[in-house]
Protein backbone atom coordinates (compact mmCIF):
# COMPACT_ATOMS: atom_id res chain seq x y z
CA UNK A 1 0.00 0.00 0.00
CA UNK A 2 1.33 3.62 -0.26
CA UNK A 3 2.16 5.52 2.04
CA UNK A 4 -0.39 8.64 2.34
CA UNK A 5 -1.10 11.76 4.35
CA UNK A 6 -4.24 12.19 5.84
CA UNK A 7 -4.99 15.72 7.76
CA UNK A 8 -7.87 15.57 9.47
CA UNK A 9 -9.61 19.50 9.08
CA UNK A 10 -12.27 18.94 11.81
CA UNK A 11 -13.21 22.38 11.97
CA UNK A 12 -15.39 23.83 14.85
CA UNK A 13 -18.78 22.40 13.76
CA UNK A 14 -16.91 19.08 14.11
CA UNK A 15 -14.86 19.20 16.86
CA UNK A 16 -16.85 17.14 18.90
CA UNK A 17 -18.68 15.13 16.27
CA UNK A 18 -17.46 11.59 16.24
CA UNK A 19 -18.92 11.09 13.11
CA UNK A 20 -17.10 7.99 10.72
CA UNK A 21 -16.86 5.61 7.77
CA UNK A 22 -17.63 2.06 8.49
CA UNK A 23 -13.90 1.79 8.35
CA UNK A 24 -12.79 4.51 11.28
CA UNK A 25 -11.97 7.33 9.20
CA UNK A 26 -13.70 10.53 9.56
CA UNK A 27 -15.30 11.78 6.53
CA UNK A 28 -13.97 15.10 6.94
CA UNK A 29 -10.17 13.91 5.85
CA UNK A 30 -8.45 14.67 2.70
CA UNK A 31 -5.58 12.02 1.21
CA UNK A 32 -2.84 12.22 -0.81
CA UNK A 33 -0.12 9.86 -1.67
CA UNK A 34 2.95 10.85 -0.93
CA UNK A 35 4.42 10.17 -4.13
CA UNK A 36 2.60 13.16 -5.45
CA UNK A 37 4.04 15.78 -2.87
CA UNK A 38 6.38 17.97 -4.71
CA UNK A 39 7.04 20.71 -2.03
CA UNK A 40 5.92 21.84 1.81
CA UNK A 41 6.26 25.71 1.98
CA UNK A 42 7.16 27.01 5.26
CA UNK A 43 6.16 30.36 7.16
CA UNK A 44 9.05 33.09 7.42
CA UNK A 45 10.81 32.87 10.19
CA UNK A 46 9.58 35.05 12.96
CA UNK A 47 5.98 35.81 11.09
CA UNK A 48 3.27 35.06 13.43
CA UNK A 49 2.31 31.31 13.37
CA UNK A 50 3.95 28.66 11.86
CA UNK A 51 2.16 26.90 9.30
CA UNK A 52 2.75 24.24 6.64
CA UNK A 53 1.54 24.39 2.71
CA UNK A 54 1.63 21.03 1.03
CA UNK A 55 2.07 21.36 -2.87
CA UNK A 56 1.27 18.73 -4.92
CA UNK A 57 2.89 17.62 -8.48
CA UNK A 58 -0.01 18.90 -10.30
CA UNK A 59 0.57 22.30 -8.75
CA UNK A 60 -2.43 22.01 -6.45
CA UNK A 61 -1.84 24.34 -3.32
CA UNK A 62 -3.99 22.01 -0.24
CA UNK A 63 -5.08 24.93 2.96
CA UNK A 64 -2.30 26.04 4.78
CA UNK A 65 -2.07 24.46 8.25
CA UNK A 66 -1.41 26.82 10.97
CA UNK A 67 0.57 25.74 14.34
CA UNK A 68 -0.77 28.03 17.02
CA UNK A 69 2.02 26.91 19.43
CA UNK A 70 4.60 25.61 16.98
CA UNK A 71 5.01 22.06 16.72
CA UNK A 72 5.34 22.26 12.89
CA UNK A 73 8.95 21.20 13.14
CA UNK A 74 7.68 17.66 14.74
CA UNK A 75 5.38 17.02 11.87
CA UNK A 76 8.23 17.79 8.93
CA UNK A 77 10.72 14.84 11.32
CA UNK A 78 7.78 12.37 11.13
CA UNK A 79 7.94 12.86 7.27
CA UNK A 80 11.19 12.54 6.78
CA UNK A 81 11.06 8.84 8.26
CA UNK A 82 9.21 8.72 4.69
CA UNK A 83 11.00 10.95 2.35
CA UNK A 84 13.82 13.24 1.81
CA UNK A 85 13.30 16.72 2.14
CA UNK A 86 15.72 19.66 0.96
CA UNK A 87 15.93 23.17 0.68
CA UNK A 88 15.15 24.98 -2.15
CA UNK A 89 18.31 26.93 -3.06
CA UNK A 90 15.78 29.94 -4.85
CA UNK A 91 13.67 30.27 -1.28
CA UNK A 92 15.01 28.36 2.25
CA UNK A 93 11.23 28.21 3.27
CA UNK A 94 11.22 25.78 0.18
CA UNK A 95 11.19 22.19 1.36
CA UNK A 96 11.35 19.89 -1.79
CA UNK A 97 10.47 16.61 -1.96
CA UNK A 98 12.35 13.63 -2.98
CA UNK A 99 10.53 9.77 -2.47
CA UNK A 100 12.81 7.63 -3.99
CA UNK A 101 14.69 6.51 -1.01
CA UNK A 102 12.44 6.27 1.32
CA UNK A 103 9.80 3.29 1.87
CA UNK A 104 6.15 4.11 1.12
CA UNK A 105 4.81 0.88 1.73
CA UNK A 106 2.72 2.77 4.92
CA UNK A 107 0.28 4.89 5.23
CA UNK A 108 1.18 8.38 7.15
CA UNK A 109 -1.46 6.90 9.98
CA UNK A 110 0.57 4.26 10.99
CA UNK A 111 3.53 6.62 10.90
CA UNK A 112 3.05 8.00 14.29
CA UNK A 113 3.61 6.35 17.27
CA UNK A 114 0.71 6.96 20.38
CA UNK A 115 3.00 10.07 21.35
CA UNK A 116 3.03 11.68 17.73
CA UNK A 117 -0.33 10.67 17.05
CA UNK A 118 -1.56 13.07 19.87
CA UNK A 119 0.56 15.40 18.68
CA UNK A 120 -2.00 15.24 15.42
CA UNK A 121 -4.72 15.35 17.68
CA UNK A 122 -3.44 18.29 19.22
CA UNK A 123 -2.83 20.04 15.87
CA UNK A 124 -6.30 19.38 14.72
CA UNK A 125 -7.38 21.51 17.82
CA UNK A 126 -4.90 24.44 17.41
CA UNK A 127 -6.86 24.36 14.09
CA UNK A 128 -9.93 24.42 15.25
CA UNK A 129 -9.38 27.17 17.21
CA UNK A 130 -7.88 29.37 14.60
CA UNK A 131 -11.12 29.29 13.26
CA UNK A 132 -12.81 29.44 16.38
CA UNK A 133 -10.76 32.83 16.98
CA UNK A 134 -11.22 34.26 13.42
CA UNK A 135 -14.61 33.62 13.26
CA UNK A 136 -14.90 33.75 9.87
CA UNK A 137 -14.96 37.25 10.17
CA UNK A 138 -11.27 38.05 9.99
CA UNK A 139 -11.16 36.74 6.21
CA UNK A 140 -13.57 35.67 4.54
CA UNK A 141 -11.99 34.19 1.67
CA UNK A 142 -9.10 32.72 3.09
CA UNK A 143 -11.17 30.94 5.91
CA UNK A 144 -14.27 29.93 3.60
CA UNK A 145 -11.98 28.45 1.48
CA UNK A 146 -10.22 26.87 3.97
CA UNK A 147 -13.35 25.63 5.01
CA UNK A 148 -14.23 24.43 1.23
CA UNK A 149 -11.20 22.52 1.49
CA UNK A 150 -13.25 19.95 3.42
CA UNK A 151 -14.92 19.11 -0.05
CA UNK A 152 -11.99 18.92 -2.22
CA UNK A 153 -10.94 16.32 0.17
CA UNK A 154 -12.12 13.33 -1.12
CA UNK A 155 -10.79 14.63 -4.76
CA UNK A 156 -7.60 12.81 -3.60
CA UNK A 157 -9.70 9.32 -2.54
CA UNK A 158 -9.29 9.38 -7.11
CA UNK A 159 -5.36 8.79 -5.84
CA UNK A 160 -6.33 4.95 -4.38
CA UNK A 161 -9.57 4.37 -6.24
CA UNK A 162 -10.38 3.04 -9.90
CA UNK A 163 -14.31 3.14 -9.90
CA UNK A 164 -15.09 6.57 -11.08
CA UNK A 165 -18.53 6.61 -9.11
CA UNK A 166 -17.28 5.80 -5.96
CA UNK A 167 -14.69 9.36 -6.22
CA UNK A 168 -18.46 11.28 -5.63
CA UNK A 169 -20.19 12.17 -2.45
CA UNK A 170 -23.37 11.42 -2.43
CA UNK A 171 -25.50 14.59 -3.04
CA UNK A 172 -27.20 14.73 0.69
CA UNK A 173 -23.00 14.48 1.42
CA UNK A 174 -22.11 17.39 -0.55
CA UNK A 175 -25.17 19.01 0.95
CA UNK A 176 -23.40 19.00 4.17
CA UNK A 177 -20.21 20.22 3.46
CA UNK A 178 -21.16 23.30 1.21
CA UNK A 179 -23.81 24.41 4.17
CA UNK A 180 -20.81 23.79 6.75
CA UNK A 181 -18.73 26.20 4.35
CA UNK A 182 -21.00 28.91 4.60
CA UNK A 183 -23.85 28.26 7.16
CA UNK A 184 -27.59 28.46 5.87
CA UNK A 185 -26.42 27.78 2.26
CA UNK A 186 -29.14 26.15 0.35
CA UNK A 187 -28.40 25.67 -3.18
CA UNK A 188 -31.90 24.08 -4.82
CA UNK A 189 -31.05 21.07 -6.67
CA UNK A 190 -34.25 18.81 -6.10
CA UNK A 191 -38.04 20.61 -6.25
CA UNK A 192 -38.42 22.09 -2.26
CA UNK A 193 -40.94 24.27 -0.92
CA UNK A 194 -40.16 28.20 -1.36
CA UNK A 195 -37.87 27.66 -4.28
CA UNK A 196 -39.22 27.86 -7.65
CA UNK A 197 -37.81 24.60 -10.33
CA UNK A 198 -36.32 26.61 -13.34
CA UNK A 199 -37.19 24.38 -16.58
CA UNK A 200 -35.38 24.59 -19.85
CA UNK A 201 -36.14 27.52 -21.84
CA UNK A 202 -35.30 28.60 -24.95
CA UNK A 203 -33.72 32.17 -24.09
CA UNK A 204 -33.49 32.96 -28.22
CA UNK A 205 -29.65 33.97 -29.89
CA UNK A 206 -27.73 36.50 -27.56
CA UNK A 207 -27.71 39.46 -30.11
CA UNK A 208 -24.14 40.87 -30.57
CA UNK A 209 -22.72 43.96 -28.28
CA UNK A 210 -20.28 46.49 -29.42
CA UNK A 211 -18.85 49.07 -26.99
CA UNK A 212 -17.60 52.46 -27.72
CA UNK A 213 -14.94 55.03 -27.15
CA UNK A 214 -14.69 56.11 -22.97
CA UNK A 215 -16.62 59.28 -22.00
CA UNK A 216 -14.42 62.33 -22.90
CA UNK A 217 -14.39 65.38 -21.07
CA UNK A 218 -15.89 67.27 -23.57
CA UNK A 219 -18.61 64.82 -23.31
CA UNK A 220 -18.96 65.18 -20.15
CA UNK A 221 -18.78 69.10 -19.87
CA UNK A 222 -21.70 69.94 -22.28
CA UNK A 223 -23.72 67.41 -20.00
CA UNK A 224 -23.36 69.90 -17.20
CA UNK A 225 -25.10 73.65 -16.86
CA UNK A 226 -23.19 76.71 -15.67
CA UNK A 227 -23.59 76.24 -12.35
CA UNK A 228 -22.14 72.79 -12.32
CA UNK A 229 -25.52 70.55 -12.23
CA UNK A 230 -25.67 66.73 -14.35
CA UNK A 231 -28.31 67.99 -16.90
CA UNK A 232 -29.11 64.38 -17.93
CA UNK A 233 -27.94 61.56 -15.50
CA UNK A 234 -29.73 58.63 -17.81
CA UNK A 235 -27.75 59.99 -21.11
CA UNK A 236 -24.03 60.37 -18.79
CA UNK A 237 -24.92 56.51 -17.25
CA UNK A 238 -25.71 55.13 -20.53
CA UNK A 239 -22.49 56.50 -22.01
CA UNK A 240 -20.72 55.27 -18.93
CA UNK A 241 -22.12 51.80 -19.19
CA UNK A 242 -20.88 51.58 -23.14
CA UNK A 243 -17.61 52.82 -22.76
CA UNK A 244 -16.44 53.58 -19.52
CA UNK A 245 -14.51 56.85 -18.50
CA UNK A 246 -11.49 58.65 -19.87
CA UNK A 247 -9.05 58.65 -16.81
CA UNK A 248 -8.71 62.29 -16.19
CA UNK A 249 -12.51 62.28 -15.53
CA UNK A 250 -12.71 59.33 -13.14
CA UNK A 251 -11.48 61.67 -10.16
CA UNK A 252 -14.60 63.63 -10.55
CA UNK A 253 -17.28 61.01 -12.29
CA UNK A 254 -16.82 58.34 -9.46
CA UNK A 255 -17.85 60.30 -6.68
CA UNK A 256 -21.27 60.42 -8.55
CA UNK A 257 -21.04 57.29 -9.09
CA UNK A 258 -20.41 56.19 -6.16
CA UNK A 259 -23.34 58.81 -4.10
CA UNK A 260 -20.15 60.95 -2.93
CA UNK A 261 -22.02 63.54 -4.72
CA UNK A 262 -25.45 63.88 -5.69
CA UNK A 263 -26.23 64.20 -9.44
CA UNK A 264 -28.34 67.44 -8.98
CA UNK A 265 -26.06 69.08 -7.21
CA UNK A 266 -24.33 72.44 -7.96
CA UNK A 267 -20.47 72.96 -7.87
CA UNK A 268 -21.13 75.24 -4.80
CA UNK A 269 -22.63 72.42 -3.20
CA UNK A 270 -20.23 70.10 -3.77
CA UNK A 271 -17.70 72.02 -2.45
CA UNK A 272 -19.57 72.67 0.94
CA UNK A 273 -20.31 68.91 1.20
CA UNK A 274 -16.36 68.10 0.70
CA UNK A 275 -15.58 70.98 3.45
CA UNK A 276 -18.01 69.39 6.20
CA UNK A 277 -16.86 65.80 4.99
CA UNK A 278 -13.41 66.87 5.60
CA UNK A 279 -13.76 68.03 9.44
CA UNK A 280 -15.72 64.89 9.40
CA UNK A 281 -13.14 62.89 8.41
CA UNK A 282 -10.03 64.04 10.70
CA UNK A 283 -12.45 63.58 13.46
CA UNK A 284 -12.74 60.01 12.90
CA UNK A 285 -9.10 59.90 12.79
CA UNK A 286 -8.02 61.63 15.76
CA UNK A 287 -10.30 59.18 17.85
CA UNK A 288 -8.16 56.22 16.99
CA UNK A 289 -4.76 58.18 16.48
CA UNK A 290 -5.11 59.67 20.14
CA UNK A 291 -5.49 56.26 21.48
CA UNK A 292 -2.36 55.45 23.95
CA UNK A 293 -0.75 52.70 24.14
CA UNK A 294 -1.37 52.10 27.42
CA UNK A 295 -5.21 52.43 26.10
CA UNK A 296 -4.83 50.18 23.39
CA UNK A 297 -3.17 47.24 25.06
CA UNK A 298 -6.79 47.06 26.87
CA UNK A 299 -8.98 47.21 23.23
CA UNK A 300 -8.61 44.17 22.12
CA UNK A 301 -10.63 44.76 18.99
CA UNK A 302 -8.77 47.88 17.93
CA UNK A 303 -5.72 45.44 18.47
CA UNK A 304 -6.33 43.38 16.55
CA UNK A 305 -7.99 45.76 13.76
CA UNK A 306 -4.77 47.47 13.27
CA UNK A 307 -2.68 44.14 13.19
CA UNK A 308 -4.76 42.91 10.49
CA UNK A 309 -4.64 46.12 8.56
CA UNK A 310 -0.54 46.21 9.35
CA UNK A 311 -0.18 43.09 7.29
CA UNK A 312 -2.84 43.35 4.80
CA UNK A 313 -1.51 47.35 3.76
CA UNK A 314 1.79 45.73 3.25
CA UNK A 315 0.88 43.06 0.15
CA UNK A 316 -2.05 45.35 -1.41
CA UNK A 317 -0.80 46.01 -4.93
CA UNK A 318 2.62 46.20 -4.22
CA UNK A 319 3.74 46.49 -8.00
CA UNK A 320 1.62 49.02 -8.87
CA UNK A 321 3.93 52.22 -8.64
CA UNK A 322 1.15 54.01 -6.65
CA UNK A 323 1.70 51.77 -3.70
CA UNK A 324 5.32 50.09 -4.78
CA UNK A 325 8.32 50.26 -2.28
CA UNK A 326 9.22 50.44 1.18
CA UNK A 327 8.00 54.00 3.22
CA UNK A 328 5.52 54.29 0.07
CA UNK A 329 3.09 57.12 1.42
CA UNK A 330 0.05 55.52 -0.34
CA UNK A 331 0.49 52.97 1.82
CA UNK A 332 0.40 55.25 4.83
CA UNK A 333 -2.88 56.42 3.56
CA UNK A 334 -3.81 52.98 2.91
CA UNK A 335 -3.74 52.37 6.23
CA UNK A 336 -4.82 55.67 7.53
CA UNK A 337 -8.08 55.20 5.72
CA UNK A 338 -9.07 51.54 6.85
CA UNK A 339 -8.11 52.79 10.53
CA UNK A 340 -10.75 55.57 10.05
CA UNK A 341 -13.04 53.72 8.63
CA UNK A 342 -13.03 51.12 11.74
CA UNK A 343 -14.02 54.45 13.53
CA UNK A 344 -16.71 55.13 10.98
CA UNK A 345 -18.05 51.39 11.41
CA UNK A 346 -16.62 49.84 14.44
CA UNK A 347 -19.22 47.04 14.77
CA UNK A 348 -17.52 45.76 11.11
CA UNK A 349 -14.51 47.23 11.78
CA UNK A 350 -11.56 45.74 9.16
CA UNK A 351 -12.40 42.35 6.84
CA UNK A 352 -9.63 41.09 5.01
CA UNK A 353 -10.11 41.80 1.33
CA UNK A 354 -11.32 45.43 2.43
CA UNK A 355 -7.90 46.77 1.27
CA UNK A 356 -8.58 45.44 -2.31
CA UNK A 357 -11.51 47.23 -2.82
CA UNK A 358 -10.17 50.71 -1.47
CA UNK A 359 -6.89 50.71 -3.66
CA UNK A 360 -8.27 51.62 -6.62
CA UNK A 361 -10.48 54.42 -5.24
CA UNK A 362 -7.20 55.93 -3.61
CA UNK A 363 -5.38 55.55 -6.55
CA UNK A 364 -8.04 57.21 -8.74
CA UNK A 365 -8.79 60.20 -5.81
CA UNK A 366 -5.13 60.82 -4.87
CA UNK A 367 -6.96 62.12 -1.63
CA UNK A 368 -7.11 61.08 1.57
CA UNK A 369 -11.03 62.09 2.28
CA UNK A 370 -12.25 61.96 -0.75
CA UNK A 371 -11.14 57.97 -1.09
CA UNK A 372 -12.25 57.39 2.55
CA UNK A 373 -15.43 58.90 1.42
CA UNK A 374 -16.05 56.91 -1.55
CA UNK A 375 -15.02 53.90 0.50
CA UNK A 376 -17.83 54.64 2.63
CA UNK A 377 -20.59 54.50 -0.11
CA UNK A 378 -18.79 51.53 -1.71
CA UNK A 379 -18.56 49.51 1.68
CA UNK A 380 -22.57 50.43 1.83
CA UNK A 381 -22.76 48.29 -1.43
CA UNK A 382 -20.72 45.56 -0.37
CA UNK A 383 -21.26 45.25 3.45
CA UNK A 384 -22.69 42.09 3.37
CA UNK A 385 -19.99 40.46 1.92
CA UNK A 386 -18.01 40.49 4.92
CA UNK A 387 -20.39 40.66 7.62
CA UNK A 388 -20.09 37.48 10.46
CA UNK A 389 -22.99 35.78 8.50
CA UNK A 390 -21.79 36.49 5.35
CA UNK A 391 -25.35 36.79 3.98
CA UNK A 392 -24.34 38.45 0.76
CA UNK A 393 -22.16 36.36 -0.43
CA UNK A 394 -25.12 33.10 0.30
CA UNK A 395 -27.84 35.07 -1.43
CA UNK A 396 -25.24 35.99 -4.52
CA UNK A 397 -24.09 31.98 -4.90
CA UNK A 398 -28.04 31.07 -4.60
CA UNK A 399 -28.92 33.62 -6.85
CA UNK A 400 -26.23 33.46 -9.49
CA UNK A 401 -26.54 29.68 -9.44
CA UNK A 402 -30.34 30.32 -10.56
CA UNK A 403 -28.68 32.48 -13.43
CA UNK A 404 -26.42 29.99 -14.75
CA UNK A 405 -29.15 27.36 -14.53
CA UNK A 406 -31.49 29.47 -16.86
CA UNK A 407 -28.48 30.20 -18.98
CA UNK A 408 -27.37 27.18 -19.75
CA UNK A 409 -29.18 24.01 -17.78
CA UNK A 410 -26.77 21.69 -19.48
CA UNK A 411 -23.20 23.48 -18.29
CA UNK A 412 -25.28 23.37 -14.87
CA UNK A 413 -25.78 19.69 -14.86
CA UNK A 414 -22.25 19.56 -15.89
CA UNK A 415 -20.70 21.02 -12.78
CA UNK A 416 -23.12 19.42 -10.95
CA UNK A 417 -21.60 16.01 -12.00
CA UNK A 418 -18.78 17.32 -11.18
CA UNK A 419 -19.60 18.22 -7.40
CA UNK A 420 -18.92 21.81 -9.34
CA UNK A 421 -22.72 23.10 -9.29
CA UNK A 422 -22.66 25.28 -5.88
CA UNK A 423 -20.01 27.10 -8.00
CA UNK A 424 -17.91 28.36 -4.74
CA UNK A 425 -14.96 29.00 -6.92
CA UNK A 426 -16.58 32.26 -7.49
CA UNK A 427 -16.68 33.16 -4.33
CA UNK A 428 -13.63 35.65 -4.93
CA UNK A 429 -14.76 37.14 -7.83
CA UNK A 430 -18.07 37.78 -5.83
CA UNK A 431 -16.53 38.97 -2.40
CA UNK A 432 -14.07 41.81 -3.94
CA UNK A 433 -15.54 42.39 -7.10
CA UNK A 434 -13.26 40.59 -9.68
CA UNK A 435 -10.57 43.10 -8.02
CA UNK A 436 -7.97 39.74 -8.76
CA UNK A 437 -9.06 38.45 -11.51
CA UNK A 438 -8.61 41.97 -13.93
CA UNK A 439 -5.19 43.68 -14.24
CA UNK A 440 -5.57 47.52 -12.31
CA UNK A 441 -6.31 49.23 -15.04
CA UNK A 442 -9.23 46.81 -16.53
CA UNK A 443 -10.66 46.70 -12.80
CA UNK A 444 -10.89 50.62 -13.10
CA UNK A 445 -13.28 50.18 -16.22
CA UNK A 446 -15.21 47.15 -14.55
CA UNK A 447 -16.01 49.10 -11.61
CA UNK A 448 -17.16 52.15 -13.38
CA UNK A 449 -19.32 49.98 -15.72
CA UNK A 450 -21.29 48.56 -12.88
CA UNK A 451 -21.57 51.37 -10.63
CA UNK A 452 -23.78 53.14 -13.24
CA UNK A 453 -26.59 49.99 -12.37
CA UNK A 454 -27.21 49.25 -15.91
CA UNK A 455 -28.28 47.79 -17.55
CA UNK A 456 -30.48 45.76 -14.89
CA UNK A 457 -29.64 44.61 -11.14
CA UNK A 458 -27.22 42.30 -10.23
CA UNK A 459 -25.20 43.08 -13.57
CA UNK A 460 -21.95 41.49 -12.09
CA UNK A 461 -23.80 38.36 -11.31
CA UNK A 462 -24.04 38.04 -15.04
CA UNK A 463 -20.38 39.14 -15.55
CA UNK A 464 -19.62 35.56 -14.30
CA UNK A 465 -21.89 34.02 -16.33
CA UNK A 466 -20.37 35.44 -19.06
CA UNK A 467 -16.80 34.11 -17.76
CA UNK A 468 -17.90 30.79 -17.11
CA UNK A 469 -19.79 30.64 -20.34
CA UNK A 470 -16.98 31.51 -22.10
CA UNK A 471 -14.72 28.76 -19.97
CA UNK A 472 -17.77 26.12 -20.56
CA UNK A 473 -16.46 24.60 -24.05
CA UNK A 474 -13.20 23.79 -22.85
CA UNK A 475 -14.30 22.48 -19.02
CA UNK A 476 -16.71 20.27 -20.93
CA UNK A 477 -14.92 19.38 -23.86
CA UNK A 478 -11.85 18.51 -21.80
CA UNK A 479 -13.73 16.54 -19.31
CA UNK A 480 -12.77 18.38 -16.24
CA UNK A 481 -13.50 16.90 -13.07
CA UNK A 482 -13.43 18.98 -9.88
CA UNK A 483 -9.94 19.07 -9.30
CA UNK A 484 -9.53 20.63 -13.04
CA UNK A 485 -12.21 22.74 -12.81
CA UNK A 486 -11.18 24.50 -9.51
CA UNK A 487 -7.77 25.17 -11.14
CA UNK A 488 -9.05 25.90 -14.25
CA UNK A 489 -10.65 28.80 -12.64
CA UNK A 490 -8.44 29.85 -10.36
CA UNK A 491 -5.98 30.20 -13.65
CA UNK A 492 -7.88 32.84 -14.90
CA UNK A 493 -6.67 35.69 -13.08
CA UNK A 494 -4.73 38.30 -15.22
CA UNK A 495 -6.10 36.59 -18.42
CA UNK A 496 -9.32 37.86 -19.10
CA UNK A 497 -10.23 39.88 -21.63
CA UNK A 498 -12.28 42.93 -19.78
CA UNK A 499 -13.90 44.58 -22.66
CA UNK A 500 -15.13 41.11 -24.74
CA UNK A 501 -16.81 39.92 -20.66
CA UNK A 502 -18.57 43.07 -20.84
CA UNK A 503 -19.81 42.44 -24.12
CA UNK A 504 -20.51 39.34 -23.13
CA UNK A 505 -22.50 40.29 -20.06
CA UNK A 506 -24.88 42.75 -21.70
CA UNK A 507 -25.42 40.58 -24.36
CA UNK A 508 -26.97 38.23 -21.42
CA UNK A 509 -28.85 40.48 -20.24
CA UNK A 510 -30.64 41.46 -23.08
CA UNK A 511 -31.18 37.85 -23.93
CA UNK A 512 -32.63 37.20 -20.51
CA UNK A 513 -34.98 40.66 -21.08
CA UNK A 514 -36.31 39.83 -23.93
CA UNK A 515 -37.25 36.79 -22.53
CA UNK A 516 -41.22 35.67 -22.90
CA UNK A 517 -41.06 33.57 -20.40
CA UNK A 518 -38.89 34.80 -18.12
CA UNK A 519 -39.00 32.68 -14.30
CA UNK A 520 -40.44 34.82 -11.63
CA UNK A 521 -36.90 34.32 -9.86
CA UNK A 522 -34.15 35.47 -12.25
CA UNK A 523 -36.85 38.77 -12.87
CA UNK A 524 -36.69 39.20 -8.98
CA UNK A 525 -32.47 38.90 -9.32
CA UNK A 526 -32.42 41.35 -12.16
CA UNK A 527 -34.97 43.86 -11.01
CA UNK A 528 -37.49 43.38 -13.32
CA UNK A 529 -41.01 43.47 -12.21
CA UNK A 530 -43.04 41.28 -14.77
CA UNK A 531 -41.75 37.68 -15.43
CA UNK A 532 -43.04 38.60 -18.94
CA UNK A 533 -40.77 40.94 -21.42
CA UNK A 534 -40.85 41.25 -25.40
CA UNK A 535 -39.00 43.81 -27.62
CA UNK A 536 -42.05 44.93 -29.61
CA UNK A 537 -43.22 47.56 -27.82
CA UNK A 538 -41.88 50.91 -27.38
CA UNK A 539 -44.21 52.15 -24.36
CA UNK A 540 -42.23 50.36 -21.82
CA UNK A 541 -45.40 49.17 -20.67
CA UNK A 542 -47.78 46.99 -21.13
CA UNK A 543 -51.93 46.53 -20.52
CA UNK A 544 -51.39 45.62 -16.71
CA UNK A 545 -49.08 48.19 -16.14
CA UNK A 546 -46.05 45.92 -15.38
CA UNK A 547 -42.69 47.44 -16.35
CA UNK A 548 -38.80 46.97 -16.61
CA UNK A 549 -37.28 48.52 -13.61
CA UNK A 550 -34.10 48.73 -15.89
CA UNK A 551 -33.80 51.89 -17.43
CA UNK A 552 -35.33 52.13 -21.00
CA UNK A 553 -32.93 54.73 -21.91
CA UNK A 554 -29.95 52.33 -22.02
CA UNK A 555 -31.16 51.01 -25.37
CA UNK A 556 -31.75 54.53 -26.54
CA UNK A 557 -29.56 55.61 -30.54
CA UNK A 558 -26.59 56.59 -29.62
CA UNK A 559 -24.15 57.33 -32.71
CA UNK A 560 -20.58 56.93 -31.42
CA UNK A 561 -17.48 55.16 -32.56
CA UNK A 562 -17.39 51.48 -30.98
CA UNK A 563 -15.24 49.02 -29.96
CA UNK A 564 -16.14 45.37 -31.33
CA UNK A 565 -16.49 42.31 -28.81
CA UNK A 566 -13.14 41.12 -30.51
CA UNK A 567 -11.29 44.51 -29.12
CA UNK A 568 -10.74 46.09 -32.48
CA UNK A 569 -11.41 49.60 -33.09
CA UNK A 570 -13.89 50.50 -36.18
CA UNK A 571 -14.31 54.49 -36.10
CA UNK A 572 -16.49 54.39 -39.32
CA UNK A 573 -18.84 52.32 -37.54
CA UNK A 574 -21.85 53.55 -35.75
CA UNK A 575 -24.02 52.18 -33.30
CA UNK A 576 -27.19 52.66 -33.16
CA UNK A 577 -29.01 50.22 -30.75
CA UNK A 578 -32.91 50.77 -30.25
CA UNK A 579 -33.90 48.44 -28.18
CA UNK A 580 -37.11 49.30 -26.26
CA UNK A 581 -37.87 46.40 -23.94
CA UNK A 582 -41.33 46.04 -22.56
CA UNK A 583 -43.52 43.01 -20.49
CA UNK A 584 -45.95 41.94 -23.07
Amino acid sequence: AKTSISVRHRMVYYITDATTHANGESKWSFLFSLTDLKSIKRNKEGMGWSYLVFCLKDDVKLPALHFHHGDSKLLIKCLEKHVVLNESPQDKRILLVNSQNKSLSQSFENLFDESSYGLLQAFCILLVFLVITQKLKKDPYTVTMGRFSKVTNYIFDSFRLSDPSSQRRPPSEMADFLNDAIPGLKINQQEEPGFEVITRIDLGKQPEVSRREPVSAEEWAKNMDSEGRILNVDYIKQLIFKGGLCHTLRKEAWKFLLGYFPWNSTKEERANLQKRKTDEYFRMKLQWKSVSEEQEKRNSRLRDYRSLIEKDVNRTDRTNKFYEGEDNPGLILLHDILMTYCMYDFDLGYVQGMSDLLSPLLYVMENEVDAFWCFVSYMDQMHQNFEEQMQGMKTQLIQLSTLLRLLDSGFCSYLESQDSGYLYFCFRWLLIRFKREFSFQDILRLWEVMWTELPCQNFHLLLCCAILESEKQQIMDKHYGFNEILKHINELSMKIDVEYILCKAEAISMQMMNCKELPQAVSEILGIESSSVTPDSDTGEDESGAVLSCPTSLYQSVSTPVIAANGTRDSTQQMSETQSLTPA
